[in-house]
């Protein structure tokens, strides 16, 4: 049986249906090539793990999220990791603003399907 949505349960589809794509597009990337995104690292995580690892868990984290969104169960959390996440991200690549200024609307993105989601 085909499940409809009721017009309040939109903004927080698009929202997940968004956020997964953009995890899943920079998951798959990371994997396909990780020369890339190894900029992005930060140093303090290259004292505990190769920025190839970490990118590799980092891939996988961002994949499950996107997987948890999809699903529609246990959103809420997923939304608040991505949030974290992608935060941890610009701070730590504040020196890159000019790419990762986009990670602030979809930071808010998330923030706002935390608060949509019950």
């Amino acid at each position: 049986m085909r499940k409809r949505f009721s017009q309040d349960q939109v903004p927080s589809l698009l929202l997940r249906i968004g956020l997964a794509f953009v995890l899943t597009y920079a998951a798959i990337s990371a994997l396909r090539e990780p020369a890339a995104w190894l900029g992005f690292v930060p140093h303090i995580v290259m004292h505990f793990l190769s920025a190839e690892l970490f990118l590799k868990l980092f891939a996988i984290f961002q994949l499950v999220l996107a997987a948890i969104l999809l699903s529609g169960r246990y959103a809420r959390y997923a939304a608040v990791l991505a949030a974290i996440s992608m935060t941890g991200l610009v701070l730590f690549n504040l020196h890159s603003l000019i790419i990762t200024f986009r990670d602030v609307g979809l930071i808010f993105m998330a923030a706002t399907l935390f608060f949509l989601e019950r």
